[in-house]
């Protein structure tokens, strides 16, 4: 008996250890201060919210979205599986995003209804979502065949009479740009009519090797690219492209635009990693910043090599959904199939960017029909009332259990605490979320363990009563008492277990604190309480027991 008295000591400082160990995060992060929580690195604080036990849509707030996807371009195959295949891609993004317990599921045949707990940057959250995340990598047209594009469009938007002066809107403002010595070279070989004959490459400027549009006139140019003057005089085989940011020089905001092939040489299909980094050198646009490393496999790093070996001198973008994010000059031949996406990321936007990119592209765009917020003051409010049930709760069972009971009801009591220590201990362990249901839940199993204890009590008041020893009358108490203990939380386990497999949401939150409670229970009211037993009478076998 002490060698098996041995191993359960052993088992219950064990468990006692790690219980602490994974519920630490959680007891570290909500006493650290809010002033303290923003001075924390994003990174170190991010880690540490992982680790703790999370709170779902009711307890903490959130948001709900309604999803449809657009499948009016896809074909008839195309359109069977691509609800699924976006449904896992937005899974998949979420998951990486660090959602605590999203709920994501299909409604009808083309909707998505996701639900993201505890969330704090909303706007964050939608781009994450809905971005298609097509990635490409297409070559730049040249710069004569640009001008030259420009040209003719200028050329038919005057033919349809579109004058520069209806597009500025009667604005006496000159057009900044930031090469005002050639804009005054320009002007003097220019006659003043001629800006009336350029109404599209007038609202450009140029930027070093690359056209943009001033702020102020990006709508108009945007207006311009749809109409069907304008994307007539786009070539077969080229398209033009906004940067995906604008730029600031001399306090004026500018969007650079490209004029790019079609067709793409690489896509991001072949992408096997997508990781965010740091920029190390003297080079300013990546020096100390981060940006998103990506890597292909085999085909796509055969491609890589092989665009890139053809093309030393050209630029070749990096688009995705139809942005450009940098246009590199090829310097030479890229082998090994890796490359780099570089911009003006903050660190939570390169790591957005690093996991669309590999959960992969959504089959097509999605649209957030439906959004609403839960407040987290309902969520406090959730909270509130369900922790003082639970600790009234508490109260009176630990109070009628030290009355009618007396010292066994005070070791049941520790185990009770236990009980409800390992629950919070799992939950945290296996990063599941805590919500309303769960709490019932917990709530359930405090008086199911104490069920099991009187059963345990009573039995050793029968064997003390037959005439038996204090030892003997423990352990055959708890040998008796096992058996039905042990059909009562089974039964009870599988519903627990049925309602998770066939129930959802809040029906599965409760399912699991049930689950992990009647396993917790079991152990602290068979194991637990007899080793506390055994330590108090083993050494007194005379006194008589206190139940």
């Amino acid at each position: 008996m002490r060698k098996s008295l041995r191993w359960r000591v052993i088992l219950i400082v064990v468990a006692i250890l790690l219980a602490i160990w994974y519920l630490y995060p959680t007891i570290r992060l909500n006493l650290l201060p809010a002033e303290a929580k923003e001075q924390m690195d994003p990174q170190a604080l991010y880690n540490l919210e992982k680790k703790t036990i999370r709170l779902g849509l009711d307890l903490k707030g959130g948001m709900h979205l309604v999803m449809e996807v657009d499948k009016s371009n896809l074909t008839p195959s195309e359109a069977d599986d691509a609800l699924d295949r976006a449904l896992e891609i937005i899974r998949n993004r979420i998951d990486e995003f660090g959602v605590s317990e999203p709920v994501i599921q299909k409604q009808g045949g083309e909707r998505i209804i996701v639900e993201l707990p505890g969330l704090q940057d909303e706007t964050r959250a939608k781009k994450l979502i809905g971005r298609t995340a097509l990635l490409e990598f297409k070559l730049l047209q040249d710069d004569e065949l640009f001008q030259s594009v420009l040209t003719k469009i200028d050329q038919a938007l005057v033919e349809q009479g579109i004058s520069t002066e209806e597009l500025e809107e009667a604005e006496e403002e000159p057009l900044p740009t930031l090469f005002e010595e050639e804009l005054q070279k320009e002007e003097a070989r220019m006659p003043e009519s001629a800006l009336a004959e350029m109404p599209f490459s007038s609202l450009l400027v140029r930027l070093g090797a690359d056209l943009a549009v001033m702020e102020d006139n990006i709508p108009k140019v945007e207006k311009l690219l749809r109409s069907p003057v304008v994307e007539s005089q786009i070539p077969a085989g080229a398209q033009l492209a906004w940067d995906t940011e604008e730029e600031e020089y001399n306090g004026i905001n500018y969007r650079r635009i490209y004029l790019l092939y079609q067709n793409a040489e690489l896509t991001g299909k072949t992408l096997t990693n997508a990781r965010v980094e740091i920029g190390q050198g003297m080079d300013l646009k990546t020096a100390n910043k981060p940006y998103v490393a990506v890597e292909f496999n085999k085909q796509g790093a055969r491609d890589l090599t092989r665009v890139s070996a053809a093309n030393v001198q050209k630029r070749l973008a990096i688009v995705l959904d139809d942005k450009v994010y940098n246009a590199p000059v090829i310097e030479e031949k890229i082998p090994g199939g890796k490359a780099r996406i570089t911009g003006s990321f903050t660190m939570n936007e390169a790591r957005d960017l690093a996991i669309i990119l590999r959960a992969g592209a959504l089959p097509a765009p999605v649209e957030i029909i439906e959004e609403r917020t839960v407040g987290p003051s309902l969520g406090s409010d959730s909270i509130r009332m369900g922790v003082q049930a639970a600790i009234i709760g508490m109260i009176i069972v630990v109070l009628f259990m030290i009355v009618y009971y007396k010292l066994a009801g005070l070791i049941a009591n520790l185990a009770l605490l236990l009980n409800v220590i390992f629950i919070m201990a799992v939950l945290a362990g296996l990063g599941a979320t805590l919500t309303l249901p769960g709490i019932a839940g917990i709530i359930l199993t405090i008086g199911m363990a104490v069920d099991a204890n009187v059963l345990i009590f009573e039995r050793i008041r029968e064997e003390l009563r037959a005439g038996k020893t204090v030892l003997s009358a423990i352990d055959s108490g708890y040998s008796r008492a096992f058996r039905t203990i042990l059909d009562a939380n089974l039964t009870t386990l599988i519903t627990a277990i049925v309602l998770y497999n066939f129930g959802t949401g809040p029906i599965k939150g409760f399912a699991v604190t049930l689950s992990i409670g009647i396993v917790a229970s079991m152990f602290t009211a068979i194991v637990i309480t007899r080793v506390i037993f055994h330590f108090i009478y083993a050494q007194r076998p005379q006194v008589k027991i206190s139940i």
